[in-house]
């Protein structure tokens, strides 16, 4: 039964392990920070969008990139379209509500917004992220 328990608890102790040591060492945990992808269908989309999260202050830097040829299927057809792709930057914990506030404003019926965490950087960088998006 301690064994079950200590696997189970695994988890939680390594987060709060991890969240000490960044507390004295001044270190950074990796995901804790991510970079976000939405895709637009034009750069006034772009513009507007990635204006209402910083509005919101979901994120602390969006990058709006020129346009990519993108390729896809939708409703069992191949697509072939320009996009313009939105790199967001911000804290981990708010993408469930960037997602959301995203999906609210954005345009296409099930919009391209996905996320990978940061692992590694430039510590004022992630630091600057962390100073300039509000924890939930």
């Amino acid at each position: 039964e301690v064994l079950t328990l200590l696997v189970l608890m695994y988890p939680l102790l390594r987060g709060l392990a991890l969240h000490l040591h960044s507390a004295v060492t001044g270190s950074y945990i990796p995901g804790t920070h991510s970079i976000a992808f939405v895709n637009c269908l034009n750069e006034q989309i772009a513009r507007d969008i990635a204006r209402a999260i910083m509005d919101k202050k979901l994120a602390a830097h969006v990058n709006i990139l020129p346009k990519s040829s993108a390729l896809y299927f939708w409703k069992g057809e191949l697509e072939e379209s320009t996009e313009i792709l939105l790199l967001v930057k911000t804290r981990t914990s708010k993408i469930g509500e960037l997602s959301n506030y995203v999906r609210s404003i954005h345009p296409f019926e099930i919009p391209e917004i996905i996320s990978l965490p940061i692992d590694q950087g430039n510590p004022l960088y992630l630091k600057w992220i962390e100073e300039n998006v509000p924890r939930d």
